[in-house]
């Protein structure tokens, strides 16, 4: 069995952690939720199996990312998710269960795993919204990420032509724009927003 290295940051709300193998039946609730991955990249989870192959392959065998569930203080139950890549765009992806929705809590648990990420030198974050997803793009908005350009891409495994608008928050370089997504992209744009 792997260990995952526990990670525990605290809001006035909510306890964010690293997720272990008793979050499963949760992990399940978060992935299988049709609205909830309607956005993201995977299809939802389907089976209790499943749930503990998605936690092994993305929660205890991914070496490249932080992984982290978002839990409210009161009952430390996972509720939603934050997963940061380590490299190459330093991709900021987020996930909240609908019922807590519109409450704050996705921009609160953010703030504090940005602190985290950005005091071990990470030099800047990225994050994709598909246009359908506004929501999602005022998050990051309301984090002080930037928004650089759109652009087009077949996503798989879904397999379907999705535009995106692709928002940065550097800590270094303030002028830098990760331009991976532009370059491979046969249709870009920057909008006026």
């Amino acid at each position: 069995m792997f260990h995952v290295k526990q990670i525990v940051l605290e809001t006035e709300r909510l306890i964010i952690r690293s997720f272990n193998e008793s979050d499963l039946d949760y992990i399940f609730e978060i992935f299988s939720d049709l609205e909830v991955n309607k956005y993201l990249p995977w299809f939802p989870l389907k089976t209790k199996e499943d749930a503990l192959l998605f936690y092994n392959k993305n929660y205890v065998e991914s070496k490249n990312k932080y992984s982290f569930a978002i839990c409210l203080k009161e009952n430390n139950i996972p509720i939603g998710y934050i997963n940061v890549l380590t490299e190459d765009s330093y991709d900021f992806g987020y996930g909240l269960l609908k019922k807590y929705w519109n409450k704050g809590i996705t921009s609160e648990a953010c703030i504090k795993v940005i602190e985290f990420i950005k005091s071990l030198g990470i030099p800047f974050i990225t994050a994709t919204h598909d246009v359908n997803n506004i929501h999602s793009g005022n998050v990051m908005k309301k984090l002080g990420m930037k928004y650089k350009y759109s652009y087009e891409e077949n996503w798989q495994p879904k397999n379907i032509l999705v535009t995106f608008r692709m928002y940065q928050m550097n800590f270094k370089d303030e002028n830098y724009v990760y331009l991976k997504y532009w370059d491979i992209s046969n249709k870009k744009y920057i909008e006026s927003i």
